[in-house]
């Protein structure tokens, strides 16, 4: 796969950026629309793209969407009716069912005309339009044109339309979810896509790979709970006299996710790992740079992204993206409290810790094990 070139790249920090370069490119699209995200909702935003993908599709534009059943399970069932008679075509992934909703697609993704490409951790509701400071959530994207890539994203967009009813060969479904992932010793490309399964993916493996022998590490993680392989990467590379540094949310619309990632902040600040929590919005964005290694898009460090959900990330060797990311970092770590670990020990009573195992035995036991069975039963 050809990696994306520093001048075809653009960092995307706001939904003030993002959905009006979004939309302007869903404007100048001639052949193809794929668009693909886990939440699209019924609002003022939302109501823009379908009346940019009308336009689109009433032009003679080919218009496919994608979203998540559940993450958009509050969306009317008519809303993309106009789109649809219009010859657009909608699906909506893994319809909800009582024995089998654990897996989901997470991803976010545009790409138009097999060109234009638009991915990060930007859903399609208007709580992400803002600044990330003063309103609107926390997050972050990119836009790359880079018709390679273009290409082998519209592809895997294919793959999950095709499969998105849930009907079609499921023994077919059942025996790649039941396959273990073969091992990797090096990352498998530039473009990292994760889907349900058991073994490292290859997002996880690439991770592994560059977190080894880093001396400087940055990472922004709305929803952290990461695989004790991940998490004993970067308590070595701080013991190695590394800088490892994390934003986590200091709000977040998953409390649950949160109190599961407060149990590990005993043990990282006592390795030398730096933790800060974002504070003025919820913090939804998922970066990370590892030396002059960066990765984008769509994955928390989570069992649930790395074993779960279909994910897609970019993983760029580009030095200049790599400083444009770390000067993101920054941005963002000024509005971060740091936890010290003495004011943690000292603030972290019974009830706290309690609430934290129980957190993390849930995300980390209890639903990785439903997910399973759910499909083992299919």
């Amino acid at each position: 796969m050809v990696a994306p070139k520093t001048s075809a790249l653009r960092w995307l920090c706001t939904g003030q950026e993002i959905f009006p370069a979004m939309l302007a490119a869903l404007a100048a699209a001639q052949k193809s629309i794929q668009l693909e995200t886990y939440i699209y909702a019924d609002g003022k935003l939302g109501r823009q793209f379908l009346a940019a993908l009308l336009a689109a599709a009433q032009r003679g534009v080919r218009v496919r969407v994608l979203v998540d059943a559940m993450g958009s399970w509050l969306l009317p069932n008519n809303f993309f009716d106009p789109l649809v008679a219009a010859g657009g075509e909608v699906r909506r992934f893994n319809p909800l069912h009582l024995w089998r909703f654990g897996v989901r697609d997470h991803r976010k993704l545009l790409v138009c005309d097999e060109s234009t490409i638009f991915l990060g951790g930007f859903n399609v509701a208007d709580e992400y339009d803002g600044d990330g400071v003063t309103r609107g959530w926390c997050d972050l994207g990119v836009h790359i044109e880079n018709p390679a890539l273009a290409r082998e994203l519209a592809a895997s967009f294919e793959a999950l339309f095709t499969l998105a009813d849930f009907r079609r060969k499921p023994l077919l479904r059942l025996r790649l979810f039941k396959r273990k992932r073969k091992p990797q010793k090096k990352p498998a490309g530039e473009l990292l896509l994760t889907h349900p399964g058991r073994g490292a993916s290859p997002f996880q493996t690439a991770l592994h790979h560059d977190l080894a022998g880093a001396r400087a590490v940055r990472m922004i993680s709305a929803y952290f709970l990461p695989t004790h392989r991940v998490r004993r990467d970067l308590m070595r590379a701080a013991r190695r006299g590394g800088r490892v540094q994390l934003i986590l949310a200091g709000k977040s619309d998953v409390r649950l996710s949160q109190l599961a990632a407060r149990s590990f902040y005993h043990r990282l600040l006592k390795a030398g790992v730096e933790i800060y929590e974002y504070q003025p919005q919820i913090l939804h964005a998922k970066l990370i740079v590892s030396d002059g290694i960066t990765y984008v898009g769509s994955s928390n460090l989570d069992i649930r992204s790395f074993n779960l959900n279909y994910e897609l990330m970019l993983r760029l060797k580009d030095p200049a993206a790599a400083v444009a990311a770390r000067k993101i970092f920054e941005r963002t770590l000024q509005h971060s409290q740091k936890i010290e670990l003495h004011q943690w020990r000292k603030a972290q009573a019974f009830w706290h810790r309690w609430q934290h195992r129980w957190a993390h035995f849930l995300l980390a036991r209890i639903d990785p094990f439903v997910a399973l069975r759910q499909f083992h039963a299919l």
